[in-house]
């Protein structure tokens, strides 16, 4: 098992709970990542892989090399979508587990809201990570690592 870092977008109080994580639980955290990444402690369960500048190329080589059973933090709901397919976990950086039965549902209501947007209908992005967000994030990470290992 491994976890997997959609890094560029990923917020720093969310790659500090999985540092210290992947320490603790000695589980190999891979942050994958187009632009250089600041604060990355030196670990031998944390590894940085940079891609070439360009559309989607972290979430492409996140692809490539997931396997069932490894986990990826990421809140791009195409590459949960991807990476569910595939037989992994996929957890976003506000908590939000995905899986087989909801991944395509708030893929199809992302692009609703995709739509609506680009037609002025709608303003505005996310809200700000809020302290609930990083427990329920930290709760769901443990509850991943607490799992039997295959």
């Amino acid at each position: 098992m491994r976890i997997w870092v959609d890094a560029d977008a990923c917020p720093q109080v969310i790659k500090e709970i999985l540092f210290r994580a992947a320490t603790r639980a000695k589980v190999e955290t891979t942050l994958v990542s187009n632009m250089p990444l600041a604060r990355t402690p030196t670990s031998a369960f944390i590894k940085t892989v940079r891609v070439a500048k360009g559309f989607d190329g972290a979430d492409q080589r996140i692809v490539q090399e997931v396997a069932p059973g490894d986990l990826v933090v990421t809140a791009d709901l195409p590459l949960a979508a991807e990476v569910v397919t595939r037989g992994a976990t996929a957890l976003d950086p506000r908590g939000e587990l995905y899986t087989e039965d909801n991944v395509r549902e708030r893929l199809a209501v992302r692009n609703l809201m995709q739509e609506l947007r680009s037609g002025g209908e709608l303003l505005g992005g996310p809200a700000p990570l809020t302290l609930n967000d990083r427990q329920r994030f930290a709760n769901q990470l443990d509850a991943f690592l607490a799992r039997p290992r295959a």
